[in-house]
């Protein structure tokens, strides 16, 4: 039995992948701040099932050093999954502070508290925002990623050398995962198919940069679970997967998805590109399928089905 800390476990990665671990028999210890960059009330409501299915869930930062070095001597680790961090592309432009307290020096002050428990293994997540500008299509993990079209894609960047230093010089295994938008019930309710729901109920607008022309490899919750925990189970010294559909669908036939599924059509509106977004996203996962056995299964149709009956039963009432 693994004994696993979940950071971001009050997050949407990190409470489906709490979920799975303890139903599967490992013992999960989760950290989150609760921090309000969206609405509290449904990292409240996760944390509450967590605890429900016996997740041990504490409130905390990772940059208060003194209480993570406190769980570090509490628990006996044998794995962390560090998910926390603070997402978003087009916040970064107006809250770039935040990006550096959090994805910068939280990981930092992770590293710093594993290099006293070599032993422990550590599986962070990393973003497909990392390829940034890249021209070559699909992305692979051995293209260069050197061009982030954003803050926050640079940050995920420098997670990924943070950790291949510490690995270099302090032996910490670890294994990056490169998310390919990810999306499923107990989202995250600033993604675009979370917000365009809302909007297409309410029959208020909802806006397509790029003419609705950017494709994205919308990946669902279920299949970045299955990778995730695969990533646990690695040996590697360090390691960068990628953890997409390898399936990328435009904008417009992805609302024209989500609109069959509510049975309501979209007020559209339509702009040119937003800065630091990118016109495509699409993963070459053929080393996570050889290394991980990652196969994802599920597709846009049945994903999109199974968050709309969540968003309608569920979420309305939270």
């Amino acid at each position: 039995m693994k004994t696993i800390l979940v950071t971001g476990a009050a997050g949407f990665i990190g409470f489906h992948a709490s979920l799975r671990l303890i139903q599967r028999g490992d013992r999960v210890v989760g950290l989150d701040n609760f921090n309000s960059y969206y609405m509290p009330a449904l990292k409240e409501a996760r944390a509450a099932l967590l605890q429900k299915a016996g997740v041990e869930v504490i409130r905390g930062d990772l940059n208060d050093r003194a209480q993570l070095s406190s769980l570090f001597e509490k628990h006996p680790f044998t794995h962390v999954l560090h998910l926390a961090a603070q997402a978003g592309v087009r916040y970064a432009r107006s809250h770039p502070e935040a990006y550096m307290e959090s994805n910068l020096q939280g990981f930092l002050a992770l590293l710093e508290t594993l290099r006293k428990y070599p032993s422990i293994k550590l599986v962070y997540a990393s973003s497909s925002s990392v390829y940034g500008l890249n021209e070559t299509i699909p992305f692979s993990v051995k293209d260069r990623t050197d061009k982030p079209a954003n803050l926050y894609a640079a940050t995920k960047k420098a997670n990924e050398l943070m950790a291949f230093s510490y690995s270099h010089l302090y032996g910490i295994r670890s294994v990056g995962l490169r998310y390919f938008t990810v999306y499923g019930p107990w989202g995250r309710p600033d993604m675009a198919y979370f917000s365009f729901t809302k909007a297409i109920l309410e029959g208020t607008p909802i806006t397509l940069f790029n003419e609705g022309k950017m494709k994205r490899d919308f990946t669902y919750i279920d299949d970045i679970v299955q990778g995730t925990l695969a990533a646990l189970e690695t040996e590697s010294l360090y390691e960068i997967f990628n953890l997409g559909h390898h399936a990328p669908v435009d904008l417009l036939t992805f609302v024209s998805i989500l609109e069959k599924e509510l049975g309501r059509k979209a007020k559209k509106v339509f702009e040119g590109p937003s800065q630091g977004e990118v016109p495509i996203t699409y993963a070459d996962i053929q080393d996570s399928q050889t290394k991980l056995g990652f196969t994802p299964t599920t597709s846009l149709e049945e994903g999109l089905r199974i968050f709309v009956d969540w968003y309608r039963t569920i979420f309305l009432k939270i």
